[in-house]
């Protein structure tokens, strides 16, 4: 069996770290693990695996003849059965369907604002869904919401899965830090957690606030600074941008938090909790399933909520770690690559046969 993810970029967000997951995590399992990039690469092509085949397409437009030719080529050359097709890729996937009919296509939805639309707001998604041999989601809502308004008969929730970092900093050894890792864009609402963290930084003033994520220029990033400078924040409020190191640097903080309006599976949540950090998210997708009793979850957009969540682990330490402990092992059993491959390879083998 030969598989290939499809995602535009390799910009470091969710869905991207899935796409190089899956075919990471699948090359030591399958015939033949494939990679192709549509339109950008990125920071994380570096953590794509060696034994991945790969291929940057460098796509200018939607209708790219000589993109989709060098797909085509390069799938009729690896014998490709699956196109696993992440999150806007989908219509190339299918473009390229339709000149090569053999192939399956798998669309993996990761995007949990999908369900606040209508058919009539996605009317290219449902001509696509036509030609998909399933859709893969990342948590029930999305499931039922693509049964509900698309064409694909096989509709199935696969949650994200996370992999076990090569080494994790004891409990008691972390810093007094707090992190975010999530793409500096509007559904991620960092003001209601800068609104927070000036709460917790008047009774905290040791503590600091990790920011990590692509930064875009625009209004949201503008707001961002200078809410922090007009409360004077700047010593304790660290605006990373995209890293590499990501693992690393939660591996030294001691609470992770997550201040999203939406969200369907946020792989950062389960980074967190293999990195051994207490939990503080807002009520989105599927965050409170995984938290599962293990953290703490708050209403979105309440930032005096999201502030007492973090000052309540802050002041309680014991608590703290018990609860970073329990949803360590919550995750390791439930959101590992372990835990989920299985299930993937089994519905691969039912669509390519």
């Amino acid at each position: 069996m030969r598989v290939l993810q499809l995602i535009d970029s390799l910009n470091a967000g969710g869905a991207e770290r899935m796409a190089v997951g899956y075919a990471n995590a699948l090359s030591t399992q399958i015939e033949g693990s494939h990679l192709c990039v549509t339109r950008e690469e990125g920071i994380l092509k570096e953590t794509v695996s060696p034994s991945v085949g790969y291929l940057f397409l460098n796509k200018k437009k939607t209708f790219d003849n000589g993109a989709l030719l060098n797909l085509k080529n390069y799938i009729k050359e690896n014998k490709i059965t699956i196109i696993h097709a992440h999150t806007t890729s989908y219509f190339f996937a299918i473009l390229l369907k339709l000149r090569y009919p053999s192939v399956k296509v798998i669309w993996h939805e990761h995007q949990g604002n999908r369900v606040k639309m209508q058919r009539k707001d996605n009317r290219a998604l449902y001509f696509c869904s036509l030609f998909f041999s399933a859709i893969f989601t990342v948590n029930e809502e999305l499931t039922l919401w693509c049964r509900k308004h698309l064409s694909t008969k096989k509709v199935e929730y696969i949650p994200n899965f996370v992999q076990q970092p090569s080494q994790v900093t004891a409990i008691d050894d972390r810093k007094e830090e707090i992190i975010c890792v999530a793409n500096l864009k509007a559904p991620k609402n960092h003001l209601n957690l800068l609104k927070a963290f000036n709460k917790v930084h008047l009774s905290h003033p040791n503590w600091k606030l990790i920011l990590v994520g692509r930064k875009e220029e625009g209004s949201y990033l503008v707001e961002l600074k200078n809410f922090i400078s007009e409360n004077n924040l700047n010593s304790v409020v660290n605006l990373l941008g995209e890293r590499a190191d990501v693992m690393e640097l939660m591996n030294r903080a001691s609470i992770g938090v997550l201040s999203s309006d939406n969200e369907g599976l946020p792989v950062a949540l389960l980074e967190y909790g293999m990195c051994k950090l207490a939990v503080v998210t807002t009520d989105v997708g599927h965050c409170s399933k995984v938290i599962n009793g293990y953290g703490k979850v708050v209403d979105a957009g309440n930032y005096d909520a999201l502030a007492n969540g973090i000052i309540d682990y802050i002041t309680n330490d014991s608590k703290r770690k018990k609860d970073a402990s329990e949803f360590y092992h919550h995750i390791e059993a439930s959101y590992s690559v372990t835990s989920v491959l299985p299930k993937i390879i089994s519905l691969y083998k039912e669509i390519a046969y």
